[in-house]
């Protein structure tokens, strides 16, 4: 297939928390034999401060200046021809534009999709435009002929369906295991606890109530935060450490070096549930005991007790810090490896994605019925 992808970036994970989600996809897919090109606009500091020093070999990369250079993208798409285009969400700028854009190029030989890689928000945001408008998102929803998900589960698909999503298929997150691996350990960066996340206003009070606190119950241990925002007028506990931004090469030296790891969810993935971001399929790839948020689903993941910790407040925090001996947290980050290695790496959801396409593909016509996939 030639699949054509509009998002936020490819080539930088500065501000764009699916940087390694798009590139774990799209390495998949080269290596399933696919050719992928990434469209992404110059936005936000983020070629700036590329985290990809070249192009990738497993897609081509063109970045755009402006709406003109997007429109002339997708141009570009309809002369050239893609057995797939897809939207992805949060490209943040000319969102709506590029949406209406990617749908007129829907055709017998060109399947259109919304690759969602923030459901919760942009769900909320659809439900918030006034009833019947034809001005916004939502009315767009029932255009596409699949909407691609990288979270949510069931509780997502059935709220796109109310929105009259024709079909709906889950392409979780997963590891690249060539980028995630265990490293030795890195003195400088021992702590107790780490956290990556950037400073989110939906994520804030999460990182308060969980991280901030737990630090402050244990001011004995070593917490590392990573993340861009938390400078900014952030009372740290003294036992915090604040590094900033986390290039993507340095999370396995990180993440490695932490006696645990903390995931801490945004509030709407959080209650939508069966949503694991990025960062806890990579620190279980890198063989890290991982302290998760708790929400409905991750059950279905990862086992908790043996390749999971689960907390739902601070001293829940603390409790998994001091009861689980440094053997004990190593046991758990080996079963985890070796989890997401039988059940969650890229490959796996390429052929989801594959196996989606293949099925649209069947039924491709201009009927507007939903069908739940």
């Amino acid at each position: 297939m030639r699949i054509v992808l509009f998002g936020s970036s490819l080539v930088s994970a500065y501000w764009n928390g699916a940087a390694t989600y798009y590139r774990g996809l799209c390495k998949a897919l080269h290596a399933r034999g696919h050719e992928v090109v990434f469209v992404e606009p110059d936005l936000y500091g983020r070629q700036q401060h590329r985290d990809l020093g070249d192009d990738p070999d497993y897609a081509e990369v063109r970045v755009c200046q402006g709406w003109e250079g997007l429109r002339a993208e997708l141009d570009r798409v309809r002369v050239e021809g893609a057995d797939l285009v897809a939207k992805c969400s949060g490209v943040g700028g000319w969102d709506l534009e590029l949406a209406r854009g990617v749908l007129k190029l829907r055709s017998a030989e060109t399947l259109v999709a919304f690759l969602d890689v923030d459901a919760p928000h942009t769900l909320s945001e659809a439900f918030a435009e006034p009833p019947g408008s034809q001005d916004g998102f939502r009315a767009l929803i029932p255009r596409f002929d699949m909407i691609l998900l990288y979270g949510g589960g069931t509780p997502v698909r059935s709220t796109y369906a109310q929105l009259g999503a024709r079909a709906s298929y889950l392409v979780y997150n997963a590891v690249d295991l060539d980028e995630y691996y265990p490293v030795p350990p890195d003195p400088n960066r021992a702590c107790d606890l780490l956290f990556m996340g950037n400073r989110m206003p939906d994520r804030e009070q999460r990182v308060h109530d969980l991280f901030f606190s737990a630090a402050r119950l244990a001011p004995d241990l070593r917490f590392v935060l990573g993340g861009e925002g938390w400078g900014d007028g952030v009372d740290l506990p003294p036992n915090v450490r604040w590094i900033g931004h986390v290039p993507t090469a340095e999370h396995r030296a990180w993440n490695c070096s932490a006696r645990m790891v903390l995931n801490i969810n945004r509030e709407a993935m959080a209650s939508y549930g069966f949503s694991p971001p990025t960062r806890v399929f990579e620190a279980a790839g890198c063989a890290c005991c991982v302290i998760t948020d708790a929400w409905e689903g991750v059950d279905t993941f990862f086992t908790p007790g043996e390749e999971i910790l689960v907390a739902s407040t601070a001293r829940d925090v603390v409790d998994c810090l001091r009861a689980t001996p440094s053997a004990s947290a190593a046991q758990i980050g080996r079963a985890a490896r070796a989890r997401v290695a039988r059940d969650h790496t890229y490959d796996q959801r390429a052929a989801a994605l594959e196996a989606a396409v293949a099925r649209e593909r069947e039924s491709h016509t201009p009927s507007t019925e939903w069908r739940l996939a």
